[in-house]
């Protein structure tokens, strides 16, 4: 069994449901151990968009990462997400599931980046994450979560990716 953290955010529909129905799904694909706090953030990429939820949660599996992004794109798919629709990055989405870290693993292929490449600079991430992991530690950057989101400048705050408000759910 591996622990891994999976980012899940939504901004489309009744977006806390959205979540709590993907972290169901992952329920079936492994043993989902902690769920961070529901944040609220504002969306990157296009504008015009809905603010986001986001969390992340610890899950133990017996998957491999590719069979984890497999599982997580099934999910994605079963709750309603077209990804062969998306034209834009970055774009408005019903669900979105991201593999950040596989044990300590770091996987570069053509379809699967571990750890995610973006995580030490997204706030909406690092945020949750270092809620329920604050000692998961980015095998490539040597870094923990907590140490990563203390990292966060102003000028990554400006580009959109800002730290999240807790929402009571």
């Amino acid at each position: 069994m591996t622990l891994a953290y999976v980012a899940l955010g939504a901004n489309l529909g009744d977006r806390e449901a959205n979540l709590r129905a993907a972290l169901a799904e992952l329920k079936t694909v492994g043993e989902v151990r902690k769920v961070a706090t529901i944040i609220a953030t504002e969306p990157l990429g296009a504008p015009g968009q809905g603010r986001y939820l986001n969390t992340v949660c610890e899950i133990e599996t017996n998957l491999s990462p590719e069979e984890l992004l497999s599982a997580c794109q099934r999910i994605e798919k079963k709750l309603g997400r077209e990804r062969e629709r998306e034209t834009v990055r970055w774009g408005a989405r019903l669900i979105d599931l991201d593999i950040l870290l596989y044990g300590d693993e770091v996987t570069d292929t053509a379809g699967l980046t571990i750890p995610h490449p973006e995580m030490a600079n997204r706030c909406f991430v690092l945020e949750p994450l270092a809620e329920i992991a604050p000692d998961a530690r980015h095998p490539v950057l040597k870094k923990t979560a907590a140490e990563m989101l203390a990292e966060i400048t102003p000028s990554t705050l400006a580009r959109g990716e800002g730290r999240g408000e807790g929402l009571q759910v």
